[in-house]
């Protein structure tokens, strides 16, 4: 019993909690920068690109071979082998995209603390002795 008691103490930590909604935020947040790329920013591009679509970029190593019949027997389809570097370029894109828009996020984030936080504290007064040996030690620099 002692193992399952550690797991739910562990589970129940604050931290597993934050880290766990951060991933869901994260996951939605990240599915919103996919629809911003693809369906807004993205189609422009291309156009400006005469129409290109990056993510059929690719260099064909070896073409596809459709189904066939061969002496009676179905041969089946083989798909082509290539290299996808459009998709790539396309997933590059969306991760700067996406670290530029929790770079403003943060920063946001970091000026709304920054307004927030309370003025600093101004020193306590001095107590009634300390006030009593400055007191003293100011008459004893004013006899010099």
């Amino acid at each position: 019993m002692g193992f399952f008691k550690d797991f739910k103490a562990f589970l129940m930590k604050g931290d597993i909690i934050n880290l766990a909604t951060a991933v869901i935020v994260a996951t939605a947040f990240g599915a919103i920068v996919k629809s911003f790329t693809d369906d807004i920013l993205m189609p422009p591009i291309g156009l400006a690109l005469n129409g290109v679509d990056f993510t059929e970029l690719k260099i064909i190593l070896k073409e596809a071979q459709p189904e066939q019949v061969v002496n009676g027997e179905t041969i089946a389809a083989v798909p082509a082998v290539s290299i996808n570097y459009g998709n790539f370029i396309q997933l590059i894109l969306n991760f700067i995209i996406i670290g530029f828009c929790i770079f403003l996020l943060l920063r946001v984030y970091a000026r709304t603390k920054e307004k927030e936080s309370p003025e600093p504290a101004s020193p306590p007064a001095p107590s009634t002795q300390e006030q009593l040996l400055m007191e003293i030690r100011d008459a004893l620099k004013a006899k010099q």
